[in-house]
């Protein structure tokens, strides 16, 4: 199926991050929740971030979205440095590059789902592209939804919403934190079938966080987070093969980075 979703110039190596170390809190009480992680993304790939809870999954992507600032190291979102951006620089760099999918779903409550998978581009000063909208719309299965609000949706088609205001605008990169987390197991693989195609039909780059196997089966390259730091990586994954990874992972002995 080929894809109305907009494709823009994009950066080579999209996603870099090189020595990050993130400490939260002070002397006795500090948290280590990244040390000294150095990571690229190319473009046109999909990463699929995997590790134990308080492994640093979210914290390296809120750092690599530039929402999050390292205590030390650098961090490059599309080939712009992020030291020294000012918050409103960010803001717009954010806005014109990347795209994002939290567990807060984020919709505008006076929105109905079409304005609100059409928002990024208003934000952006273009007028939304009505086929690209509502393919992201058909895409994750609420083209009946189309002119409801967010408060006439279920948790899970929220998200569905804002998956599809992620994808529809055609953001150079996508950042994912547990997109399928509230949704039922056919709406989830529906979910990162189309995260995949935006990544083999349009170019995009995706980071996704995720505790699934089957989710990060759908990526191309899986990274392993231990104590803040990358403990392995897997290419061409396979669900039983990421489950088994992360079994193996969990048995090692803490190492104290945290």
């Amino acid at each position: 199926m080929s894809s109305r979703f907009p494709t823009r110039p994009r950066s080579r190596t999209p996603v870099q991050l090189h020595q990050v170390t993130k400490v939260y809190g002070r002397s006795g009480r500090a948290v280590r929740a990244l040390d000294e992680l150095s990571l690229a993304l190319p473009a046109g790939t999909f990463t699929a971030v995997m590790g134990p809870s308080g492994s640093g999954k979210s914290t390296l992507l809120h750092c690599a979205a530039g929402l999050d600032a390292p205590t030390s190291g650098s961090v490059v979102l599309a080939d712009r440095p992020l030291d020294g951006l000012t918050e409103d620089q960010l803001t717009v760099l954010r806005r014109e590059r990347a795209a994002f999918v939290f567990q807060s779903f984020n919709l505008m409550p006076t929105l109905n789902v079409t304005q609100n998978v059409g928002l990024p581009y208003v934000l952006a000063g273009r007028r939304p592209d009505p086929h690209a909208v509502m393919e992201a719309i058909e895409r994750v299965g609420l083209a009946d939804r189309a002119h409801h609000l967010p408060a006439e949706l279920s948790g899970g088609q929220q998200q569905r919403v804002a998956i599809a205001r992620a994808v529809a605008g055609g953001a150079e990169v996508l950042f994912a934190d547990e997109p399928t987390g509230a949704l039922d197991t056919a709406t989830a693989g529906r979910i990162l079938a189309l995260l995949r195609s935006a990544v083999d039909e349009t170019g995009q780059t995706i980071m996704m966080t995720t505790h699934d196997p089957v989710a990060a089966s759908f990526a191309d390259t899986v990274v392993f987070l231990v104590d803040g730091r990358i403990a392995d990586h897997m290419t061409r994954p396979t669900a039983t093969q990421v489950a088994d990874r992360l079994v193996g992972l969990a048995a090692r002995p803490a190492t104290g980075a945290r």
